[in-house]
């Protein structure tokens, strides 16, 4: 379980570093504050932790298939 949330965490950097990087270096702390009122999609503030989900169960899949396809 350790695990998978340190995954789940390094996922969510890489993807928040990565879609924002320009923000983040200039001014990461009122990127911050914006969350609130962030959209993307539709789904608001939790935006950055449904695309880290999404991404993450993608991986989860390709992992199960290739354990399956190991054996």
């Amino acid at each position: 379980m350790k695990k998978e949330l340190t995954v789940f965490i390094g996922l969510f950097l890489f993807l928040a570093i990565g879609m924002h990087f320009k923000e983040w270096l200039s001014h990461p702390i009122d990127h911050v504050m914006a969350l609130p009122s962030a959209g993307a999609y539709g789904i608001g503030a939790f935006h950055p932790l449904v695309f880290t989900l999404a991404l993450y169960v993608v991986f989860v899949l390709a992992r199960g298939i290739g354990r399956l396809f190991s054996k």
